[in-house]
């Protein structure tokens, strides 16, 4: 329950150690699971000291338990191991320290261990953390790559030595973290993130020799799975030998079966690169030249060509054609022209024999009135009437003359006489 305080009315020191106390007796005795990070057994004392530590968390309590419930596990515990511990929380009033007064400690076996590992591997797998199109692919020559290692281990020296006889030019970010016991997790989440927040690194490696399935247990921490699956640098996992499989192995982006198999996957081989690059030039020298012959053969072939050999030759092929059809259309008009001139002579001709002009040439005359009608018919003039006869040749007057005798017949004319119609037909028949 709460306390009621203030400035004015304040409680003592042992008060507040008592409350404290008070209320941590009332929890009941509960199964807490960790790792042993300190052991202090010493000789001849009735109560043995145990740091139980959460890697996960970076979190500590103090353990005191009774020799006898330490020697019954004595010989499967020590520093580093993994326990479970039935406890009671308790409050130490003088110093104001809690600690778990343990009644039971269990070490955790191997198949124990790999259960829960096949439990939480499950879990994350639902999750997605595992999926393959989480993975990204890897630069192909990093700038720089940054390494979580051991400090001075064999996994360092494995990596470094490698990449650098693959590409002498290689640079590392080195960061060297303990890769086992109760402050592994934490120190390698951290280097990660160092790392993934480093500009200039370009893929991270993870690496550590091989182990024991306890040894191994932090690269299978669940914080720091989730550490590698928030980077947004590409992750190599070399942790172990090749049956090893902790789960930062499928939350990575790629797995590396040894740290030596890490640096041939994260930088590529000089010399493969420069027989790779002799290879490409040969092949594009090649396509080239090949190219370049089919070109000039070609250019050969082109100008092999008439055309190209004797340009002039089309001109003058197209001047004799020219030429040709030239002769044909003048000799096409001439034939036209000639035919058209022998029509022409012709139709003039006919129109000069139907002429009136020719008409009046034969010997015929034409006899008007002196109004100008022409004189169709011997009724029509009258006795003594001047007419105007029109010959070939010019015109000149005569005068009508009746007969005396009456005939039953109509006389004959004294000359032929013209009879074209509207003055300019042909004559009628005498």
């Amino acid at each position: 329950m709460a306390v009621n305080t203030s400035a004015e009315a304040p409680i003592p020191v042992g008060e507040v150690s008592r409350l404290i106390g008070g209320w941590i007796d009332r929890l009941g005795a509960v199964w807490v699971e960790g790792q042993i990070a300190q052991l202090s057994r010493r000789p001849g004392a009735g109560v043995v000291f145990l740091t139980l530590r959460d890697p996960s968390y970076d979190i500590s309590l103090t353990v005191t338990c009774f020799r006898s419930v330490f020697d019954e596990v004595a010989d499967a515990v020590a520093e580093g191991a993994r326990v479970v511990v039935h406890a009671k929380p308790e409050w130490y009033a003088p110093r104001g320290q809690l600690s778990l007064r343990a009644a039971e400690i269990r070490p955790m076996g191997v198949g124990e261990l790999l259960a829960r590992l096949e439990r939480l591997k499950k879990s994350l797998a639902a999750e997605g953390l595992f999926a393959a199109d989480r993975k990204r692919r890897l630069p192909f020559l990093p700038q720089r790559i940054g390494l979580v290692c051991g400090r001075a281990s064999a996994a360092e020296r494995d990596v470094l030595e490698n990449a650098r006889l693959r590409w002498p030019a290689v640079r590392f970010e080195v960061r060297p973290v303990p890769v086992q016991g109760v402050h592994a997790v934490p120190r390698v989440i951290e280097a990660v993130r160092e790392l993934d927040a480093h500009p200039d690194v370009d893929v991270i490696v993870v690496a550590r020799g091989g182990g024991s399935v306890e040894d191994l247990l932090p690269f299978s921490d669940e914080q720091l799975v989730r550490a590698v699956a928030a980077c947004r640098t590409p992750v190599v996992s070399a942790i172990g030998h090749e049956p090893d499989t902790p789960l930062l192995d499928l939350v990575a982006d790629l797995r590396a079966s040894t740290p030596t198999d890490a640096a041939k996957q994260v930088v590529p081989d000089v010399g493969e690169e420069l027989s790779r690059v002799q290879q490409l030039r040969e092949r594009a020298l090649r396509a080239v030249s090949g190219q370049l012959d089919r070109e000039e053969r070609g250019l050969a072939a082109a100008l092999a060509r008439p055309c190209i050999r004797q340009p002039q030759r089309m001109v003058d092929d197209r001047a004799q054609q020219i030429d040709a059809l030239l002769h044909r259309s003048r000799g096409t008009l001439r034939h036209l022209l000639d035919r058209a001139d022998s029509e022409l002579a012709h139709t003039r001709a006919r129109v000069v024999a139907l002429s009136p002009a020719a008409t009046l040439r034969r010997g015929y005359a034409v006899l008007q009135h002196e109004g100008g009608t022409v004189v169709r018919d011997a009724a029509e003039v009258t006795d003594g009437e001047r007419l105007r006869a029109r010959v070939a040749e010019g015109s000149f007057t005569v005068v009508a003359e009746r007969p005396s005798t009456p005939s039953a017949e109509r006389p004959e004319p004294a000359g032929p006489a013209e009879r074209p119609a509207d003055g300019a037909g042909a004559p009628d028949a005498p």
